[in-house]
């Protein structure tokens, strides 16, 4: 057993021996140790995005940090299952860097953790591509992500790319940004688990943050991958602000049969990290894991699993 090893095992075992109480008061106690300038710039963060819970230490409003304390005491076993489902060396420093995170506030873990050498989701030592690479973006923003693909790979090395967007002005500047690239579909909509309507909500820190939910003003179209791509896909991306789970649901089929590389968002909320691996085992067991981590060092963001079908490793 490597110090990595024992390091998780005395976290897995201090958390197993304490009650929710005894895990909310070292928390607590860990993040009011953090200077009021680092403090600041976490709170002001959470604030503008709003994925994980109110955090205010000036209004004793600690609710992001009562969530970390309920997904570490009652999932900590899910958390050791996906720590020794992990691939390599990279892949468990993420974890327990994001788990040193939650529990002492400790940035130097995570900072570790953190990958310079490869762009963001298309790690070498891990994705090989081809040109019959069949490549579905969803969340493509403005088109960045198909950009970093090409750029790392060249555009002869894809067969087709399939581009989904919910915010029309992203989306125009998307088919703008990518016109010169041939065999790209693009498509005004949002990807889930039924075909349905749904509405954009708007982030007002950034249009790249907009959800698409329930009820609201502006309709979209929301589709599955299942009813909406008939062909065999070879990789699917998902950046979609917490409803990957969904849109992975809607993609059973393909992932059933097809066994695509998975490049997916697992940082919206305290539950994805070791949720969406546990769908995806489900879904199919022929599944290699691993974790990046491509965040700064204020809050774990920016953390992304990559299922490798077994055969591709």
């Amino acid at each position: 057993m490597n110090n990595l090893d024992k390091n998780f095992e005395l976290l897995y075992w201090e958390i197993k021996r304490k009650n929710i109480g005894e895990i909310y008061e070292h928390v607590l106690e860990h993040y009011l140790k953090i200077d009021e300038y680092n403090r600041f710039a976490i709170e002001s963060f959470l604030k503008r995005f709003g994925y994980w819970g109110n955090l205010d230490s000036g209004h004793n409003d600690f609710e992001e940090l009562y969530r970390r304390c309920d997904s570490l005491k009652n999932h900590i076993d899910d958390y050791r299952w996906l720590y020794e489902k992990l691939g390599d060396y990279r892949s468990k420093n993420v974890l327990l860097g994001i788990l040193y995170y939650w529990y002492n506030s400790d940035f130097t873990v995570l900072e570790r953790a953190r990958e310079t050498n490869y762009n963001q989701y298309f790690d070498l030592d891990l994705i090989k591509v081809s040109p019959e690479e069949v490549f579905v973006d969803v969340g493509a923003y403005t088109g960045d992500t198909i950009l970093s693909y090409i750029n790392t790979f060249g555009f002869d090395n894809y067969k087709k790319i399939y581009a989904y967007e919910i915010t029309q002005d992203s989306f125009t500047t998307m088919c703008s940004n990518l016109e010169q690239y041939p065999n790209i579909v693009y498509g005004l909509k949002a990807v889930s688990d039924t075909d349905k309507t749904l509405y954009v909500s708007s982030n007002v820190t950034s249009s790249s943050a907009n959800v698409a939910n329930t009820s609201g003003l502006i309709p979209v179209s929301a589709v599955s991958l299942d009813a909406d791509i008939d062909e065999a896909i070879t990789m699917i991306k998902m950046d979609i602000e917490g409803a990957e789970k969904e849109a992975l649901t809607g993609a059973i089929k393909h992932i059933q049969k097809d066994s695509p590389k998975l490049l997916i968002s697992v940082y919206h909320n305290h539950q994805d990290l070791w949720k969406i691996p546990r769908m995806i085992d489900l879904f199919n067991e022929n599944y290699d894991f691993y974790l990046r981590y491509f965040g700064n060092q204020f809050y774990p963001t920016e953390t992304c699993l990559i299922a490798i079908p077994k055969n591709n490793t």
